[in-house]
């Protein structure tokens, strides 16, 4: 009863800060393009809430998540207000909002695949589970990479805002570096309040 208030408490504040976004977003093409996943993944999390159920710690996760793209996609990554305020606390040349949407694409997914490879005993051996998360975070994020190049393909400069490189020449290899360091954060600081969480979900 509590994780299903949780859920409909957090889906409630998601499609709030979706309608917010949507009202006047830096560019509509942007906004729709970060927001994709989110329209993805929340609507397939509210159809499997009772059939397969996750973890709070797991549902937090991909709300934050949400919340990152929701930000990046109404101001655009390279103008988040948040990101202007780290400029200036650590005196850096670009806005690191961009960094912290790769961050969260490694710190949330990677835990999204070790609950479903842990619920359903596909590997065994910590060492190896966690050699393959991060296998799967890095195919993740390079797959992204790769739909941002279609992207800029496809629509020439109108991408420069989903893009969000701010003329960073190394900016896809560091997207995918701050990915693994989110991935590895999240197993490093989680791992263990994951696992009470999932035995409690197999009891209940």
């Amino acid at each position: 009863m509590l994780l299903n208030q949780q859920f409909y408490t957090g889906s409630g504040a998601l499609l709030l800060l979706l309608l917010w976004s949507a009202v006047a977003p830096f560019d509509r093409t942007t906004w729709l393009l970060e927001i994709f996943p989110v329209l993805l993944a929340w609507p397939l999390l509210w159809w499997t809430r009772k059939s397969y159920p996750l973890t709070p710690l797991l549902y937090a996760l991909i709300l934050l998540h949400a919340l990152v793209l929701i930000l990046g996609g109404a101001y655009s990554y390279a103008r988040v207000p948040l990101g202007f305020w780290l400029m200036d606390w650590f005196a850096l040349e670009r806005n690191p909002y961009d960094k912290i949407g790769h961050l969260m694409q490694g710190f949330a997914p990677v835990l999204v695949a070790r609950e479903i490879l842990l619920r359903g005993a596909y590997i065994w051996g910590q060492r190896m589970l966690n050699f393959l998360l991060l296998c799967i975070v890095l195919a993740i994020s390079a797959t992204y990479e790769l739909i941002e190049w279609a992207a800029a393909v496809l629509l020439g400069q109108g991408a420069d805002e989903f893009l969000g490189t701010q003329g960073y020449a190394w900016d896809t290899q560091a997207d995918m570096g701050f990915a693994l360091l989110g991935a590895i954060l999240a197993l490093l600081l989680l791992s263990r309040w994951h696992d009470r969480q999932l035995a409690q979900l197999a009891v209940t």
